[in-house]
């Protein structure tokens, strides 16, 4: 997409505010944004650290960074949630997937994200197992169990 400045075309590569390498590893990220997925309007404030990167709603993101802080991306996709994960001190982190390039991320929950799309998301792999669930038992037999459900 091609905006207008000043009559004249701006490319996205133009428009990239142009920092020393390593700056927003170092420095607070106090710019807002719009969501590219859910569209809402996204501040700094309430992220619980200097660094916001997703939206708190849906935990999109978008793909700015190669290296963390460096916006040296050219990509500009879309960034899915598509997992979480506990990091050794028990903070949860989300794993993004780029839509466009497929790049992997991982990225520090906020403190403002919503519990509900956190949860769903955390819960994915326990509804949609890889397996039927009605061969749970035979399964459980198979691999030396007695089969039965211990609940």
């Amino acid at each position: 997409m091609i905006l207008l400045l000043g009559g004249r075309p701006v490319r996205r590569e133009d428009k990239k505010k142009s920092f020393k390498k390593g700056y927003y590893k170092t420095h607070a990220c106090n710019e807002t944004f719009h969501c590219k997925h859910c569209g809402r309007i996204v501040g700094p404030l309430g992220a619980g650290s200097d660094h916001r990167n997703h939206c708190p709603n849906c935990l999109f993101s978008q793909h700015v960074d190669v290296e963390p802080g460096d916006r040296a991306s050219d990509c500009g996709g879309a960034m899915e949630p598509i997992a979480v994960w506990v990091r050794r001190n028990g903070e949860w982190a989300i794993i993004h997937r780029c839509q466009i390039c497929g790049a992997l991320s991982s990225n520090r929950i906020a403190a403002d994200d919503n519990p509900m799309t956190l949860t769903s998301l955390a819960m994915k792999p326990i509804s949609s197992p890889p397996f039927p669930l009605e061969r749970l038992e035979e399964m459980t037999r198979l691999m030396g169990g007695d089969g039965r459900l211990k609940w």
